[in-house]
């Protein structure tokens, strides 16, 4: 058999993007949202060691989405009630490290389970399947664009009603009580906010993939520098530039968005470690 040559517009094909941009700008503003919120929050995230448990909320949050698909409800709907579960019990009972890491790591499976279980029983479109833990760029709907935004606005607000308080408890959480830091109750806010965004990046790049937006940027920026505003505002810089990049060629190619958004995360900690590395060398040769 001679081999094919493999050709570029087999894997991108820019033929009407501008009217397939304007057709998805729902999906574009849904990302860019998400991008940014989740850049944002993903800071507090790494400063809580809570990576494992953003895993852990995005399995309950297929499950409640993939309950929704198979009983005809919401799907959006159903990933925030799964996500929104999965975070209090979390918070309440995960209060120290290793205890929420073993609470994770039951909820994991159990929620991976019965999302597969719901799907099973599913018999409409396998696409509708498939999107739940891959994501879609053409599913966000104008109903789904103005909750998904909603949900932006009011995780956006909450964190920076408690940022003061957020950030004492998240980098010594001893101090915070000792100061008088309700530090139970920060933490429960944080996990329902952070439930609250899961559900949205489930929405958007599917349920395995969701720590891209929400771990990788954060960790990228943390690379680069320490500052307490330098570090929020390039995580959300990187957090909008993975989503709505991805987006946009995700529109242009054959492949589902995920594989895209998740590449330009990858690639820019890649860079971000690099430049770390190479600030460490010119400092000890210095």
């Amino acid at each position: 058999m001679i081999p094919l040559a493999l050709d570029w517009s087999d894997i991108f094909s820019f033929q009407d993007y501008g009217e397939l941009v304007a057709l998805l700008s729902n999906s574009i503003i849904a990302g860019a949202v998400l991008g940014l919120v989740g850049g944002l929050i993903g800071v507090f995230v790494m400063q809580r060691d809570l990576a494992f448990a953003v895993h852990g909320i995005s399995e309950l949050s297929f499950a409640g989405a993939a309950a929704a698909l198979l009983f005809g409800g919401s799907v959006v709907a159903g990933s925030i009630g799964g996500a929104l579960v999965a975070a209090i019990v979390i918070g309440l009972l995960g209060t120290r490290a290793r205890e929420r890491n073993s609470l994770v790591g039951v909820l994991m499976p159990f929620g991976l389970g019965l999302g597969i279980l719901f799907l099973s029983l599913y018999d409409g479109r396998s696409a509708n399947r498939f999107t739940l833990l891959t994501g879609q760029i053409v599913a966000v709907s104008s109903p789904d664009l103005g909750w998904l935004i909603g949900i932006g606005v009011v995780v956006l607000a909450g964190l920076l009603l408690m940022w003061r308080p957020l950030r004492f408890d998240s980098l010594d959480p001893v101090s915070a009580a000792a100061r008088g830091v309700p530090t139970r109750v920060v933490g429960l806010l944080f996990m329902v906010l952070l439930g609250l965004i899961v559900a949205v990046a489930v929405h958007i790049i599917g349920a395995l993939l969701v720590m891209a937006l929400l771990v990788t940027p954060a960790a990228a920026a943390m690379r680069v520098s320490a500052g307490p505003v330098a570090v929020p505002l390039l995580a959300a810089l990187f957090g909008f530039v993975a989503a709505v990049g991805g987006i946009l060629l995700a529109l242009a190619g054959t492949l589902p968005v995920s594989p895209y958004i998740t590449t330009i995360s990858f690639l820019i900690y890649l860079g971000c470690w690099a430049v770390q590395r190479i600030r460490g060398r010119v400092r000890r040769t210095a």
